[in-house]
């Protein structure tokens, strides 16, 4: 609760420096007006050169329509305010956005793509519910169809933010994310209000199958303090990922629609960098299965991964070895609509027979105000590396129904020391 408490008051704070810092950038008279230029014509110049004159003590306001982005982009905002009213249209062109020269390589984390970056301080982009980014992820579902996907191989993040402190993206819309929908890395007090990613395939070659794999919501990688509040993800993969070393993160009014669910990692990919996950609160979110024909899955509520002890290749797409540890995590107030693994923490990722077990210890971890249903019977599996048995898992009024004719299950493996769950063996399987 302490901590629920102290994340809560970060956000309203970030609410609050971030009015006056719009209204610093409102009272100035440095105020750039932008309008799309029309059909097939490049705006990337005129935007470029509005975010040079108001991007540090100013304010840029784009007018509504479509703006045509045919290269990475980069705004760095100093004590600024955008307002984004139209859609920044980054070109449906794979080949050229699959050519390294074309992105940029700021998040480290398996060596992600992105064409799009904010960075700079004290600053807000409000797309007024009305804007945001075109991707134009079918022509890439699509393109990947019969292709090879794995991580780090180009497909560009839709928006990253780096190196940003005092940030906020407000009433946000990304139609059609090719890859990650957003990543905040490397940041600080940093505020999403207000945020729709919809990665839904209309292709019917690929009907009743997931063609949009790694169409997560958001990944979190090395930042503290940061605000996932009002989000709408429509997606094939993880609704959140918060990965290594992100601390003090509150996440409120989730709503997932398909993919895997809310992901804490996967973490443990590097060895020799300590992936740490602390003060992490979950409120309000839900879970809703889409029609099977446009999005198969709907996996979990809240999973919990890492890799083995054990290293396998490297990264981006092998690795493992990594050490760290994941406390203080609350998810309270959880609805699902038939999801397959409701609470699910395991420590295999990547993992072969034999492998050295995780060194990454899960401890005082609370599940609270669970409902809806799940397609299986075992509600909770939480199976912690017999290295470091996990300490303080809590579960309170959790009421996922499980299919009609069947008795809850609940499966604790390696856990060390469990309330509320007397049917969870806290040594072995329930």
């Amino acid at each position: 609760m302490r901590a629920l408490l102290s994340l809560l008051a970060f956000a309203l704070g970030c609410c609050s420096w971030a009015a006056c810092a719009n209204a610093a950038a409102t009272s100035t008279e440095k105020v750039c007006t932008l309008r799309p230029l029309g059909h097939g014509r490049d705006d990337t110049d005129q935007v470029e050169a509005a975010i040079a004159k108001c991007g540090h003590f100013g304010r840029t306001v784009f007018a509504p329509g479509q703006y045509n982005i045919t290269r990475k982009m980069t705004w760095n905002l100093v004590s600024s305010q955008v307002d984004l009213h139209g859609y920044l249209n980054f070109k449906p062109d794979p080949t050229y956005w699959l050519d390294p020269a074309n992105t940029y390589r700021v998040i480290f984390i398996q060596s992600q793509a992105s064409w799009f970056v904010l960075t700079g301080h004290d600053f807000a982009v409000d797309a007024h519910g009305t804007g945001g980014i075109t991707g134009n992820g079918q022509v890439w579902w699509s393109f990947y169809g019969n292709r090879t996907r794995a991580d780090g191989d180009g497909r560009p993040v839709a928006l990253t933010l780096s190196n940003v402190t005092r940030g906020v993206v407000r009433d946000f819309r990304i139609e059609g994310q090719p890859f990650w929908c957003n990543a905040v890395a490397d940041s600080r007090e940093v505020v999403y209000d207000g945020m729709l990613c919809n990665a839904t395939n209309e292709d019917p070659l690929y009907k009743g199958q997931n063609i949009v794999p790694n169409t997560d919501g958001i990944n979190t990688y090395r930042s503290d303090k940061v605000s996932l509040l009002r989000f709408d993800i429509t997606s094939g993969d993880d609704c959140l990922a918060i990965k290594g070393n992100s601390t003090n993160i509150f996440a409120k009014d989730i709503t997932c629609r398909g993919g895997n669910g809310i992901a804490i990692g996967s973490l443990g990919q590097y060895a020799g960098l300590p992936d740490i996950v602390d003060n992490l609160v979950i409120e309000d979110a839900k879970m809703i299965r889409l029609d099977p024909s446009i999005q198969p899955n709907m996996v979990s509520g809240v999973y919990l991964k890492t890799w083995t002890g054990s290293v396998h290749g490297s990264p981006p797409t092998g690795g493992g070895g990594g050490g760290g540890y994941v406390s203080n995590v609350v998810a309270k107030g959880v609805s699902l609509d038939r999801v397959t693994v409701p609470i699910h923490l395991y420590q295999t990722n990547g993992g072969q027979s034999g492998d050295q077990p995780s060194t990454i210890q899960f401890s005082n971890l609370t599940f609270s105000d669970w409902t809806g249903s799940s397609l299986r019977n075992l509600i909770v599996d939480v199976e912690c590396s017999p290295a470091v048995p996990c300490p303080d898992i809590r579960f309170s009024n959790v009421h996922v129904a499980p299919p009609n004719g069947t008795a809850p299950g609940f499966k604790c493996v390696n856990v060390a020391s469990e309330f509320g769950l007397p049917a969870c063996n806290a040594t072995g399987a329930a």
